[in-house]
């Protein structure tokens, strides 16, 4: 993690047109940025590629950031618009592509195994809206408060409160659905 008046300096440099100040913000936020996006796509190869798209985006509108002190909550804001696009443009069905030695292996099985609760729990997740997820990733994953989540997320205090309450009992209905299939 960048300290935070290096970062401000970083981000000054990169609005400027500095190409390397750009790739040391991207370098110490690329992990998070990837978690925040596996956590709101639950699929690692869109999460790679909204991660990519994120930091497209970011290089693209880097002159539209108005405080260079928030750009982590700027960064956060394009990595969720970014997952969100992700989303609409491979649709809501879920398509896994599957070995086919894994495929033979499923064929063969005579009963299947219970799946584990990380399962359950990425299956439940899948079943959530992006806003959803977006508000629990950032919350919960990321560890922000609710007065940041709203920040970047660009909703009032009091939305992000109601929806990371909604969220959280559509994640518990959907985590008992899951349980009991």
């Amino acid at each position: 993690m960048i300290e935070a008046g290096h970062q401000r300096s970083l981000v000054d440099l990169a609005r400027a047109g500095d190409v390397a100040a750009f790739e040391s913000l991207v370098r110490s936020r690329m992990d998070a940025i990837y978690r925040l996006d596996l956590a709101i796509l639950g699929d690692d190869a869109d999460a790679a590629d909204a991660a990519q798209e994120t930091f497209i985006a970011a290089w693209r509108k880097l002159a539209d950031l108005r405080d260079s002190d928030r750009f982590e909550a700027w960064l956060q804001r394009v990595s969720v618009n970014a997952c969100r696009m992700i989303r609409r443009s491979r649709g809501r069905r879920l398509v896994r592509e599957m070995p086919m030695a894994e495929l033979e292996a499923a064929r063969s099985a005579v009963a299947a195994p219970r799946p584990s609760d990380g399962d359950l729990l990425r299956t439940a997740l899948r079943r959530l809206s992006d806003d959803h997820r977006a508000v629990l990733a950032l919350h919960h994953i990321d560890g922000r408060p609710v007065a940041e989540v709203a920040s970047t997320l660009g909703i009032p205090e009091g939305t992000a409160k109601s929806r990371l309450f909604k969220a959280r009992a559509a994640l518990e209905k959907a985590l008992h659905e899951e349980e009991h299939r």
